[in-house]
């Protein structure tokens, strides 16, 4: 049977170098893509506060060492803002957003007093506290500058909403329960859009057609499943690759002191040897 060609992409943010995590997570978009397919570069620069262009030059450069391409030009989220707020006032027209004014301080406390607050993937979900505020009280909120984010009220998106799923190519078909995240946040203040919506609607215009990424972010496949359904957006197939840990099982990342692809790079590693520390076997 002849393989489809496929549209995947590789997605990092520029807060900083890449590591062997992000190595494993390009070769396997890549080759996921195969030979026929389009393997795309996308630059996650929404959050202006930690992206540096530096870093951005780093990515390029590391990528192509690996021995990876591809087609210019490279989307930058940066330059998408348009999109995002139009998406954005979509939802606010159709009565799915509310502002919410509670700085994380304010969640906690009202977390901490409750008998027995509900967890998600990212931890205890939003209490709800700005979901019933008058829209008047709202708004002059807003008028008078107070900070705030957009939430989606998760109990109007899914009555609004079929019963969904998704695929995932190595464990097959998911039924979407994006309740898991409360009524997650789409926007703030100092990020006008976030990670959920500016993937949803980066990955359905660059025709994506197998998103591929760490079993880390599988939980918010239900939301992005969901997104797409309320914004009108194509559904792509998901497949999501194992995490790389070191000897003592900690997950290798940026956080946990993970070495740079620069770094083995200076010290003399070549590519195949990178591979095989990652155990890539192509």
């Amino acid at each position: 049977m002849t393989r489809r060609a496929e549209t995947t992409r590789f997605a990092p943010s520029p807060t900083g170098p890449l590591h062997p995590g992000h190595a494993l997570s390009a070769l396997f978009a890549a080759r996921e893509a195969g030979p026929e397919g389009s393997f795309l570069l996308r630059i996650e620069d929404i959050d202006s506060t930690r992206c540096r262009e530096p870093f951005v030059e780093g990515i390029f450069a590391d990528l192509a060492w690996l021995g990876l391409a591809w087609p210019a030009p490279v989307w930058r989220q940066s330059a998408r803002m348009g999109t995002y707020a139009r998406a954005l006032d979509s939802l606010k027209a159709e009565g799915l957003l509310y502002p919410c004014f509670c700085s994380r301080a304010d969640i906690a406390r009202e977390i901490a007093a409750s008998a027995s607050a509900p967890h998600g993937p990212d931890g205890p979900l939003y209490p709800g506290t700005c979901r019933g505020l008058p829209s008047e009280e709202a708004a002059r909120r807003i008028a008078a500058g107070a900070p705030h984010a957009w939430r989606l009220d998760m109990g109007k998106a899914l009555a609004r909403a079929p019963r969904l799923a998704w695929h995932d190519r190595d464990r097959g078909s998911r039924t979407a329960t994006p309740e898991i995240f409360g009524d997650v946040v789409l926007a703030r203040r100092d990020t006008p859009a976030s990670y959920h919506l500016a993937v949803a609607l980066d990955d359905a215009a660059q025709g994506i057609t197998c998103v591929t990424r760490g079993e880390d972010l599988l939980p918010a496949t239900h939301v992005h499943r969901l997104l797409q359904y309320l914004l009108n957006l194509p559904t792509p197939e998901w497949r999501h690759h194992r995490l790389l840990a070191d000897a003592s099982g900690h997950r290798l990342a940026k956080r946990t002191g993970a070495p740079t692809l620069s770094s083995l790079r200076d010290a003399g590693a070549t590519p195949e040897e990178v591979k095989a520390l990652i155990g890539w076997a192509g």
